[in-house]
C-alpha cells in the first residue's frame, strides 16, 4: 500500500461535544456546518486555497466578523472536509488508497485548483493517483472500492474508469510478468513453493468489489477476448463463493425479516448479474457450480430469464455431472434435476453424430438411475415424482435395467404402504427383457413386486427358454430373419384392448404364484393354461 504525507505541522484540531476547533491565539471567524459537526475555523488559511469559499464569502458584507456556512453536500462528508482543511492549515495528513477518493472529490467540491493557488491540493492528489495508486494492484482495487461512497462524483471525475482500466490492464498481463503482491489463499497453495504465478491469481482480489464494479471489470475482460473463458468462469465462481454462500430455507424471525429481505434482494441482484456474465463457451464453469446456482436461484426467486439460462447451461453440460454433483441438492430438488434433464434431452435430440449421441444418453441414463437409487430412500418422496423422473429417460438410454430395478426395489421397501395402483405405476417402467439373469432371479422371489411384474419376468424366462431351444433347430438364415423381426417388434409399444378383462386368480393359482416366488422360474414348468394366464396378466394395461 502506497502512502503520501503532506504538511509538517502538528494536529491542532480538537473536539468538544459536536464541535471541532483549531487551537490558536486567533479567534475563529468562520463557522462551517457539515451534517452534525460544526467547525470553528479561520479565513486566512482556508480562503487562499478554496475557490468555493472565496465565491461564498463574496456574497457577505466585508464587515461581517463571523460567517456561517452550510456545506452538507460536500462529497465524503466531514472526514473528507477535514483532510482539505488540514491541508490548508499545513497540518500533517497521510493519504492512501483508503482516503484518496473522498479527499479528491471534496477538494474538487471546494475548487482547490491551480487556478486558485499554485501547488494546490488537487494537483498533489492527481500526481499521487497517477504515479502510485494506479500503478499498484491492490491500491487500484482499494481505491475502486472506496468510490462506492461517493460514486456519482467518482464517476464524473473519471476515477472509476481509470481504476477499472488499471485493474483490467494488470489482469491481462502475462502471469510470467506479474511482480506485484496479490491475494491467493486456495487450499494447498503455498507461494513459497510455487515459483510460477497461477493464471487465476487475480480472481480473489476482485471478488471483494461490489457486483457493479465486478461486472464492469469482467465485461471489459471478456470484450478483449484475451483470456480463456475458463479463467473468466473461475472469477465468477470465486465471486459467487464469497457473496452467495450456501443458503438454507430457514426463515428469519420478525425482527430480522426486513434486514433479511434486503440481503435477499442484494443476493438476487448478484446472482442475476453473475449468470449474465457466464461466457457462452461450454465448460467455462462446471456443471456442479451451475447446479448450485440453480438451487440458490430457486430460493431467491430470481427472474424467469435467469432461471431459463441456468437450466440451458446446466443441460448443455449435464453429461459431465457426477452423482455427487446431483446430491449437493436436497431431496426436495428432484424437480430441479428433472428440469435439467429435460433441458439436456432437448439439446441432445439436436446432435448429429450418432455414436457420440448414444454414448452421451447412456451415460445420462446411468447417472439418473444411480440418483434414483439414492432418493428412493427418502420416505417423503411421492411415488409420482420418482416415477416421472425415471420415465423421463428415453428407452435407448437404458440398455440394461438392473440399476433401475434396484432403485424401484429400494423405493418399494422404504414405502411399504403403497397401493396396488401406485406399485403398478412404478413397476411398469421396468423392461424384464433388459434385466440380467441374476436380477430376474431376485425379482421372482421379491414379495414387494406386484404379481404382474413377477409373471412378466416368468413369461420372458419361458419364452427365452423356448427361443433358445428353437434356435438350435433353425438355419442361420431363419435366425437372421427372426432377429430382424424382433428388432422391429421392440420398437412397438402394444397395449391391451380396453375391453379385455382378467379373471380372478383362483386359490390353486395363488398357490402356484407362492411356489413360483419360492422356487424360481428355472425350476417351474408352466402348463398351457398357466401360460395363457401369464400372457393375459403381462398384457394388462
Amino acid at each position: 500500500m502506497k502512502f503520501m504525507k503532506l504538511g509538517t505541522r502538528a494536529d491542532t484540531f480538537y473536539t468538544e461535544e459536536a464541535t471541532r476547533t483549531v487551537i490558536s491565539d486567533v479567534p475563529s471567524d468562520i463557522t462551517i456546518r457539515i451534517n452534525n459537526i460544526t467547525y470553528l475555523l479561520h479565513k486566512y488559511p482556508l480562503l487562499p486555497k478554496c475557490g468555493l469559499l472565496q465565491r461564498l464569502f463574496s456574497e457577505f458584507d466585508d464587515s461581517s466578523t463571523n460567517v456561517n456556512l452550510d456545506l452538507h453536500e460536500i462529497p465524503g462528508g466531514e472526514e473528507a472536509f477535514e483532510l482539505c482543511a488540514k491541508f490548508c492549515y499545513g497540518i500533517t495528513i497521510n493519504l492512501s488508497a483508503h482516503n484518496f477518493v473522498s479527499a479528491f472529490c471534496a477538494a474538487k467540491f471546494l475548487r482547490m485548483t491551480e487556478a486558485v493557488e499554485n501547488g494546490n491540493f488537487i494537483m498533489k492528489l492527481e500526481a499521487f493517483f497517477s504515479s502510485f495508486i494506479l500503478e499498484g494492484w491492490k491500491d487500484s482495487i482499494v481505491a475502486l472500492q472506496n468510490t462506492e461512497r461517493v460514486y456519482d462524483w467518482s464517476e464524473n471525475l473519471g476515477i472509476v474508469r481509470r481504476c477499472i482500466e488499471s485493474i483490467v490492464d494488470k489482469i491481462l498481463t502475462s502471469p510470467t510478468k506479474v511482480t506485484w503482491s496479490y491475494t491467493y489463499t486456495r487450499p494447498g497453495y503455498d507461494k513459497k513453493r510455487h515459483q510460477m504465478v497461477p493464471k487465476d491469481w487475480w480472481t480473489e482480489d476482485i471478488s471483494f468489489l461490489n457486483i457493479d464494479m465486478f461486472r464492469c471489470i469482467v465485461a471489459a475482460i471478456k470484450s478483449t477476448n484475451m483470456l480463456q473463458p475458463q479463467l473468466v468462469g473461475e472469477a465468477i465462481h470465486v465471486y459467487a463463493s464469497r457473496w452467495l454462500p450456501d443458503i438454507t430455507e430457514s426463515r428469519p424471525n420478525e425482527e430480522a425479516y426486513s434486514q433479511a429481505e434486503d440481503s435477499s434482494n442484494r443476493k438476487q441482484k448478484i446472482l442475476e448479474m453473475l449468470v449474465n456474465l457466464i461466457p457462452a463457451d461450454k465448460g467455462s464453469v462446471s456443471v456442479k457450480f451451475l447446479l448450485k446456482l440453480l438451487r440458490i436461484a430457486n430460493f431467491l426467486a430470481v427472474n424467469s430469464a435467469t432461471k431459463a439460462e441456468l437450466f440451458r447451461l446446466s443441460g448443455l453440460q449435464f453429461e459431465e455431472a457426477s452423482l455427487n454433483d446431483l446430491l449437493q441438492q436436497t431431496f426436495n430438488d428432484v424437480d430441479l434435476v428433472k428440469t435439467v434433464l429435460e433441458s439436456f434431452l432437448r439439446q441432445w435430440k439436436r446432435q448429429t453424430h450418432e455414436s457420440q449421441s448414444i454414448r452421451s444418453i447412456c451415460k445420462i441414463g446411468k447417472l439418473i438411475d444411480s440418483y434414483l437409487q439414492v432418493i428412493a430412500k427418502d420416505v417423503n418422496l411421492p411415488v409420482q415424482k420418482f416415477a416421472f423422473l425415471a420415465e423421463t429417460i428415453p428407452g435407448i438410454a437404458r440398455p440394461n435395467h438392473d440399476d433401475l430395478y434396484m432403485a424401484i426395489n429400494t423405493y418399494l421397501k422404504e414405502h411399504p404402504d403403497l397401493s396396488k395402483t401406485e406399485k403398478k405405476q412404478l413397476c411398469r417402467i421396468l423392461d424384464c427383457q433388459k434385466l440380467s439373469p441374476e436380477v430376474r432371479g431376485h425379482a421372482v422371489r421379491n414379495e414387494n413386486l406386484p404379481l404382474r411384474t413377477v409373471v412378466q419376468v416368468l413369461f420372458f424366462e419361458q419364452e427365452k427358454g423356448s427361443s433358445t431351444t428353437n434356435k438350435k433347430q433353425i438355419s442361420p438364415d431363419e435366425q437372421s430373419h427372426k432377429a430382424r423381426g424382433n428388432r422391429t417388434a421392440d420398437k412397438l409399444q402394444l397395449k391391451a384392448e380396453p375391453s379385455l378383462k382378467i379373471r380372478e386368480v383362483t386359490v390353486p393359482e395363488m398357490e402356484k404364484e407362492r411356489q413360483i416366488r419360492e422356487e424360481g422360474a428355472s425350476r417351474i414348468q408352466l402348463n398351457s393354461r398357466e401360460k395363457a394366464l401369464v400372457r393375459r396378466i403381462s398384457e394388462e394395461s
